[in-house]
């Protein structure tokens, strides 16, 4: 299993335009890759209503999870995404 912790960068949290643009490339990868805030079971990352009901604040951090082959890649590519301030993002 690859996990990595990143914090989130969007100016709104993890929460509509940065939620569904995160949901979005979630669903592109190769492997079901979940999502988890401190102190609460994961969800799976290509789930609009998972990933909002999480309500992750801005600056909070998150854990991102996928196994399987590509999952390195993937985790690291959402990773990514979510250091970015997706409020700003075309």
């Amino acid at each position: 299993m690859h996990q990595q912790t990143v914090a989130i960068a969007s100016r709104s949290g993890l929460h509509a335009r940065p939620a569904s643009l995160f949901v979005k490339a979630a669903a592109r990868q190769p492997v079901k890759v979940t999502i988890a805030r401190e102190g609460r079971d994961p969800v799976d990352a290509r789930s609009m209503l998972a990933v909002l009901a999480l309500a992750v604040p801005h600056g909070e951090t998150v854990v991102l999870s996928a196994e399987g082959d590509g999952a390195q890649a993937a985790v690291e590519e959402l990773a990514e995404l979510l250091a970015q301030d997706l409020e700003t993002a075309a």
